[in-house]
């Protein structure tokens, strides 16, 4: 279909040309070239309507044929769900959950009754203790205030000159990536 379509262009351009010839020579042939002309270029008309038409069809096949493929995969996901739930039931999976939780609630009682000491200290008061600390952190703080450093003198230390090396950044970029990794390990 395309050659003869393109053999109609060749030809139409032909009697163009020989059609302005001939109008010169001869009205009558002249008028019969133009003729042919049109029904060369209606023919071509067609053509182009018959090639859209069979493009379209084409178009519509491959659609249809898509279409067809993802209803028959979509089928067998759904007999393989099928399948795969065929064996169980909300009720079942329900219980099991519940079976779990209770076994996780009963590993973490005997975990913490593991963990708490047996007859080690349970007759001291947690209050008293922290009593006791917050009085020796007093007196450490009271000798460090009493103590006074030897001589004292006028002198005072001399100024640096050199500029202090930056770890405190290498340090924090350190800490930043750090922080990264753990973010990313976390998510």
């Amino acid at each position: 279909m395309r050659t003869k379509k393109v053999n109609n262009l060749v030809i139409i351009k032909h009697f163009l040309t020989m059609g302005r010839l001939k109008w010169l020579r001869k009205w009558k042939v002249a008028l019969q070239a133009l003729k042919r002309k049109k029904r060369y270029e209606k023919q071509l008309q067609q053509i182009d309507g018959t090639l859209s038409t069979i493009e379209m069809q084409r178009e519509a096949l491959e659609s249809a044929n898509t279409n067809t493929n993802v209803l028959q995969t979509m089928g067998e996901a759904a007999k393989a769900l099928k399948a795969a739930h065929q064996h169980m039931d909300v009720d079942k999976v329900h219980d099991m959950m519940d079976d779990i939780a209770e076994q996780q609630d009963l590993a973490k009682e005997i975990s913490e009754a593991i963990s708490n000491p047996v007859a080690f200290g349970d007759d001291v008061d947690e209050d008293d203790l922290l009593a006791e600390l917050e009085e020796l952190e007093q007196e450490a703080l009271d000798e460090k205030l009493l103590e006074t450093g030897g001589t004292v003198t006028d002198e005072l230390p001399e100024v640096p000159t050199a500029v202090p090396s930056q770890p405190a950044k290498q340090k924090k970029q350190e800490e930043d990536d750090d922080m990264a990794e753990l973010a990313a390990w976390a998510s």
